[in-house]
């Protein structure tokens, strides 16, 4: 059971205003505050090469930290940025020759269907939409029909940022393994709200954020790479750090993850990542799975007796974050101001973020609310009865 008191006293924002917008960013324990700090003081007394020197073995450890937290190997595991850093170094460094298909979902990000427009027009590529069933999840009957030696790779999200919805992440990677497909997985938001094994969904790569559910800092994010293409696969930028200068003509890449890393970082948010993965791992990811989700539910039952609030939820299994619209007479956005000017944070998604899905079920602007384990039935409630107040 988790120590809801114990973990809220960690919460510094909790006593700053009811955070309920774990999909965008969500707020840092105590704990990872004070690594960040720690870390970036110390480079202010000593400089940035010498803590980074001083602190290198607990650096590296993070490598280890983020592996055995999905699953994979530590010299699988590159740092980066975000997510959408890492998942772009992955898609653009896939050889795909020009005919190939790319197999993606109706809910896909628009960080990622745009790579998938440059990469079409630029190499000749073709863009398939796998169908969703008649729940809003991907089709995985269809996804196998569409399969055909055109097919170049499988990209999806598996939590997308707006609608509620679960991807079957794990029978897309039965799929794409059985037809020797890739398989690049979009893990953003299902990061630090559920467990993930690498092994299990048989993903070639995978990207995730920081900053949502993981709860560590903005700036932050990670690249799996299967151990098998590390052979291979070669980014599409390099510095001397992924590749060490070894001769005057000749460049080696380094044979891990890091290749696709550069030589300048910030240390400091690393180390905050770190702290936030070991912090979830404390209280365990099968735990906070079920809290948030008993949380949502709640939060979607509350807020479907609002007579002028419509859920936008779809898929049969539902995540963490919570999607509706509201009467076409208020403006989302000022909605969002006004119920943090009464001390409550929630966001909201454009249609343009999933772009295919939005035309398809024909989506204004979704307010979107997204609690986390660290939240309360009794926050929830007040924050409903504001927005309630507001339509």
């Amino acid at each position: 059971m988790i120590d809801i008191e114990k973990i809220r006293a960690e919460t510094p924002g909790i006593n700053f205003s009811t955070h309920l917008l774990a999909c965008g960013s969500s707020l840092m324990p105590q704990s990872v505050v004070d690594v960040i700090l720690e870390h970036t003081q110390l480079e202010a007394l000593m400089g940035g090469y010498e803590a980074e020197e001083k602190k290198i073995d607990e650096l590296n450890k993070v490598y280890d930290t983020v592996a055995e937290h999905i699953g994979a190997k530590s010299h699988e595991i590159a740092l980066m940025e975000n997510s959408t850093v890492a998942w772009s170094h992955a898609f653009y460094a896939l050889p795909l020759k020009s005919g190939s298909r790319i197999l993606t979902s109706e809910a896909e990000y628009a960080a990622n269907y745009v790579a998938f427009l440059q990469r079409a027009k630029r190499d000749n590529l073709k863009i398939d939409i796998v169908p969703s069933d008649q729940n809003g999840t991907l089709d995985i009957n269809v996804l196998e029909d569409m399969i055909d030696e055109s097919v170049g790779l499988i990209a999806i999200s598996w939590i997308p940022t707006n609608g509620g919805l679960v991807n079957p992440a794990e029978k897309v990677g039965q799929v794409a393994k059985k037809y020797n497909i890739p398989y690049l997985l979009d893990a953003c938001q299902a990061a630090g709200q559920m467990s993930i094994n690498v092994k299990k969904i048989e993903c070639d790569f995978l990207s995730a954020t920081g900053r949502k559910f993981l709860r560590g800092p903005r700036g932050t994010g990670f690249l799996y790479i299967k151990e098998k293409w590390l052979d291979t696969i070669e980014p599409v930028m390099i510095d001397h750090f992924g590749a060490p200068w070894v001769e005057k003509n000749v460049y080696e890449l380094r044979e891990d993850a890091r290749r696709f890393e550069t030589w300048e970082n910030s240390y400091a948010l690393r180390a905050g990542l770190g702290e936030a993965i070991n912090y979830a791992e404390k209280i365990g990811i099968d735990l906070i799975h079920e809290r948030v989700q008993l949380l949502a539910g709640e939060n979607r039952k509350l807020l479907s007796e609002i007579k002028k609030v419509q859920i936008r939820d779809i898929g049969m299994e539902q995540c963490g974050i919570i999607s509706f619209s509201i009467e076409e007479k208020h403006n989302p956005k000022n909605i969002v101001n006004q119920m943090s000017d009464a001390g409550f944070a929630i966001g909201l998604v454009d249609p343009e973020s999933t772009l295919i899905d939005s035309e398809k079920r024909n989506l204004p602007t979704l307010l979107r609310m997204a609690p986390h384990y660290y939240n309360t039935v009794d926050e929830i409630e007040k924050a409903v009865k504001q927005l309630s107040l507001l339509l």
